[in-house]
């Protein structure tokens, strides 16, 4: 029998291979598998199983991936806390300053606090206050700026330009998707023989890391990116192959209501993303009481979406093997009571 460390080298050197055939990509295979080790156990090794209950109300073989239970309710720390060991591992331990609707300034907060490292949060003034004030708790300095995500992004790249300080962008900086992609390499190690697997879509990091890892190691999965219809820009940007920028977003889901897309982001998802599909608020509402009744889960709008593109397309994935990812559970206790109470 193999001892752990010959099957762990055997792995790596898998990975090297892959990263080889398929070099034409910023996110790297090696550097996946190596988030996959080294990010903190507070964010990894989520649970995942085959939910009967939903999988029979959906009509479909639906496997679970939950990345609601630790600190800060959501998958995003993973890229925040990779992105933080790549960068204190130069030796920098400046400010950062970035932009959130609310779970990635949670995730970076967690973070920077662990090492000392300060950060200021921009987010809209209608951003969701539960996350809000977590962020706040976990140590940020957080600034209200503008009616939605993007113009608090531009307010947050023009600080940090004016004050000299590092300007993370989820989406862009790309060991943030790389970290993300860590998700994946749970799940297929667990289950590779999947028909489809949904993500949601916001800026593009889960979705880019994790369609990374899965063409490579499970390329017979079709991926499937969700928006939501209120949101649609990254959805016309996967299709036009380019930003595509929007006038103004119409979504409860904040997570992934994104009006301008990260260029970088955009092209990451070029021959890795089979599909783009959009499903409304009524769907992410109902994809929410449906965790919620057969889960017992709290799921926030964004984090649902996959689950919502089941219900918005039956007819695709009746009988199939599908995955999906909860990836955020913040809820703010008027929608709990808005959302959840009336199922």
């Amino acid at each position: 029998m193999r001892n752990s460390v010959d099957a762990d080298e055997e792995g790596r050197d898998g990975v090297r291979q892959a990263d080889r055939l398929h070099p034409a990509h910023r996110l790297s295979l090696a550097s996946i598998a190596a988030a996959a080790r080294a990010i903190s156990p507070v964010f990894a090794q989520t649970p995942q199983y085959d939910c009967e209950a939903l999988s029979q109300a959906l009509g479909c073989r639906l496997l679970l991936k939950c990345e609601l239970l630790n600190p800060i309710r959501s998958f995003k720390g993973r890229g925040a806390d990779w992105y933080l060991q790549q960068r204190l591992g130069r030796g920098d331990y400046g400010a950062l300053v970035c932009a959130s609707a609310g779970n990635f300034g949670q995730a970076l907060a967690y973070v920077c606090r662990a090492h000392g490292v300060a950060l200021t949060v921009f987010a809209a003034a209608n951003a969701n206050p539960l996350k809000l004030e977590r962020m706040r708790a976990f140590g940020a300095d957080v600034r209200l700026h503008g009616t939605d995500f993007d113009m608090a992004k531009q307010a947050a790249r023009e600080h940090a330009a004016q004050a000299g300080i590092t300007f993370v962008e989820d989406g862009r900086d790309v060991a943030i998707s790389e970290g993300a992609g860590t998700i994946a390499v749970e799940l297929l190690r667990g289950d590779p023989a999947l028909d489809a697997l949904l993500v949601p879509l916001g800026n593009g990091a889960l979705l880019s890391g994790m369609a990374r890892w899965s063409k490579v190691h499970a390329p017979a999965t079709r991926v499937v990116g969700v928006v939501s219809r209120g949101a649609p820009a990254m959805a016309q940007s996967w299709r036009a192959g380019y930003a595509v920028c929007g006038e103004q977003v119409m979504t409860i889901a904040d997570g992934i209501a994104v009006r301008v897309p990260v260029e970088e982001a955009v092209a990451d998802l070029r021959g890795l993303v089979d599909e783009v599909t959009e499903v409304d608020d009524t769907q992410l509402i109902a994809a929410m009481q449906l965790v919620h009744r057969h889960a017992g889960l709290v799921t926030e709008p964004a984090g649902v979406a996959g689950i919502a593109a089941l219900i918005a397309r039956p007819e695709t994935y009746a009988g199939l093997r599908v995955a999906s990812v909860l990836c955020g559970g913040n809820l703010a206790p008027q929608h709990v009571q808005e959302w959840l109470t009336q199922d």
